[in-house]
């Protein structure tokens, strides 16, 4: 019974979803390996610049059977042989110029990794913001769904005493019966939005802090060109695609420097001691042999096949220059779409404060006007249905701010851990928050306490 009359004791706040995410997140533990894997193939393409050494060894049991006139003669004796080799390339700028792109990939996948965790953040932010959404809208929907079955009461007994029509009965059922839709319509959203931030932690939740009345939603700062400029020297997945055309261009190089000789320096050295019936068992059946040498290999004909992968590497590089300009191109629009409509957000925030206050007012005249006959029941359900229209456009400004807010700090590539704890200033316990006065309804004692 304590746990049950405590439910708040199990709130999380954004924070701690954040940290769920991140160690639940698929995308970001796959751009972290995938680091670590170019990391190994970096050294893979120094390491074939490097000298390579090689050694081997054999031991032999050999048996001989010399045929002669009067007859044969048999000799057993063991044999040993040792071999080294040293392998340096001299001159070969495929291996070279693959280093540099396998260099160039690294810088590509930690910019990638960082794109990750970036879009980490915002999608914790959206979907956090997206289940709180979801429960304003169910809570308004209750609160005017028990509202308009409390009129529906009150416009019963004014008929029974012949104060109103029987279709004013009928229209506030009306009204009621679309308001249950609407209900059962937002009960679903609200179960989306909580299953859909479930797949981003893979922890259930209980409960979820809210967003408090007095945030002060400031515009964003500075002019649209100018942060358009900095989405594109800052946005990770945009220097990410930069740094896959400079590996392409690389890629070009490496396949071209294959036509050119290859020119490497061995050393050789070997010793061998009665190995095989070439070197019998006798004393002059051990030898020592060293080697040094330069090898010039020249490339003259492969089938076409260096060919063919020069221009593949081509076709490769205007591929990844179209996916650049397209990249370029979503992200203006997402830069100037995300700030234009954070900053229209503040603007209808306090223009849905306006609202809310005149609907309100306009709500209690039309009540006092229908005291003294000048008002319709249609009149005071027109009004009531503006007033809580008006709530939840409020709310859904505020989340609109907060939800673009956090896709433009993504899109100029500035969105961090700091930002997550700055929203999650803005936040509070659900039992902190002020409700609104709600209207029992024998039908549904159902209640989602709203957020703002």
């Amino acid at each position: 019974m304590i746990l049950a009359q405590a439910p708040n004791a199990y709130s999380e706040d954004l924070m701690a979803i954040y940290q769920q995410a991140l160690e639940a997140d698929p995308e970001s533990k796959a751009a972290a390996i995938s680091i670590e894997i170019v990391k190994e193939q970096t050294g893979e393409a120094l390491g074939e610049m490097l000298p390579q050494i090689n050694g081997s060894a054999n031991w032999s049991a050999n048996n001989t059977r010399s045929v002669i006139t009067k007859g044969h003669t048999t000799n057993n004796y063991d044999g040993k042989r040792y071999y080294a080799s040293i392998n340096q390339s001299l001159f070969d700028f495929a291996k070279f110029w693959n280093w540099r792109r396998a260099n160039t990939v690294e810088e590509q996948y930690n910019a990638e990794n960082i794109a990750a965790q970036h879009a980490l953040i915002h999608k914790v932010v959206e979907k956090y913001f997206g289940v709180l959404e979801a429960e304003d809208q169910l809570y308004f929907y209750q609160t005017e769904k028990n509202a308009m079955a409390k009129r529906l009461e009150q416009t019963q007994k004014q008929f029974a005493k012949q104060l109103v029509k029987i279709t004013d009965v009928y229209e506030v059922e009306a009204r009621l019966d679309q308001l249950k839709a609407s209900e059962i319509e937002a009960e679903t959203i609200v179960v989306t939005a909580k299953e859909t931030l479930k797949e981003l932690t893979n922890t259930p939740f209980s409960d979820l802090y809210k967003l408090k009345d007095n945030v002060d939603y400031k515009p964003l700062d500075g002019q649209l060109e100018q942060w358009i400029e900095v989405a594109k020297s800052e946005n990770p997945s945009l220097a990410a695609q930069i740094k896959a055309i400079e590996a392409a261009r690389d890629s070009i190089i490496v396949q071209t420097a294959k036509f050119l000789p290859v020119v490497d320096l061995q050393l050789n050295w070997s010793d061998n001691t009665n190995a095989g019936y070439q070197n019998a068992n006798s004393q002059l059946s051990f030898y020592e042999t060293q080697v040094a040498a330069i090898n010039i290999q020249v490339p003259i004909f492969d089938g076409g096949v260096s060919i063919h992968r020069m221009l593949e590497s081509k076709h490769k590089l205007e591929l990844a220059k179209n996916e650049n300009e397209a990249k370029i191109r979503a992200l203006i629009k997402e830069t100037s779409d995300s700030f234009l409509s954070s900053n229209a957000s503040v603007r209808r925030i306090e223009a849905s404060r306006k609202a809310v206050a005149s609907a309100a007012k306009s709500r209690e005249a039309n009540e006092h006007g229908f005291k003294l006959g000048v008002k319709t029941v249609t009149d005071i359900l027109n009004a009531q249905q503006e007033e809580f229209k008006a709530k939840r456009e409020l709310s859904q400004s505020k989340y609109a701010y907060i939800k673009n807010r956090a896709r433009f700090m993504r899109s100029v590539g500035m969105i961090t851990e700091q930002n997550i704890q700055e929203v999650n200033n803005w936040l509070q316990p659900k039992s902190l928050v002020l409700p609104v006065e709600p209207i029992e309804n024998k039908e549904d004692k159902t209640e989602i306490k709203p957020s703002v």
